[in-house]
């Protein structure tokens, strides 16, 4: 119960904190952009994305806790274009990744996918490396041994909350946005 509480309180104090820089970049407004369809969508993508990223985290920490990040705008973009096609993919990382491989997914979902080039390609690319660099500092700073089960629950914790972030970041981009109802 004692860690549980502990990941629970980690996981919503990065969603929070990331949130703001989000928002304090005008990426998104106060509140959190997410729909259930959206959210659900990770149970299907996660494990074989844990599976490729743990591959990953050693040498390129920054990518894999990133890429998560990436597979949440997709995700997002898909649910506003073409969601009775995708909704039916058993895994949609694997759809994404499968297109150039994992170390391209980055590039795949910002030009084929969001359709970015230019200023906005490098905007997002930018956001994307900044958020995963914070979620790495602050995993250091929790001081967690390294290859633990914690070490693990924090990891999956983490690329959860930026694939949130991801898809918030996507569903405001596309003009989606909280209103009061009356």
């Amino acid at each position: 119960m004692e860690q549980t509480e502990y990941l629970d309180k980690y996981e919503n104090s990065l969603l929070d904190e990331l949130v703001n820089l989000c928002y304090q970049e005008h990426y998104l407004e106060k509140r959190l952009l997410e729909t259930p369809d959206i959210t659900n969508k990770w149970d299907s993508i996660s494990p074989s994305y844990i599976k490729d990223a743990l591959h990953e985290i050693t040498d390129y920490p920054t990518v894999a806790l990133g890429w998560a990040m990436y597979i949440g705008m997709a995700v997002a973009h898909y649910w506003d274009t073409e969601w009775e096609i995708y909704d039916k993919h058993s895994n949609l990382y694997e759809h994404l990744r499968d297109k150039r491989g994992f170390d391209y997914l980055d590039e795949v979902v910002r030009q084929q996918i969001l359709g970015l080039d230019g200023d906005n390609f490098t905007k997002c690319e930018d956001l994307v490396r900044r958020c995963a660099q914070f979620v790495q500092d602050k995993i250091r700073h929790e001081q967690i041994e390294p290859s633990s089960v914690t070490a693990f629950y924090i990891f999956t914790r983490s690329i959860y909350v930026l694939y949130k972030i991801g898809a918030a970041v996507e569903l405001k981009r596309l003009g989606y946005k909280m209103e009061k109802l009356q």
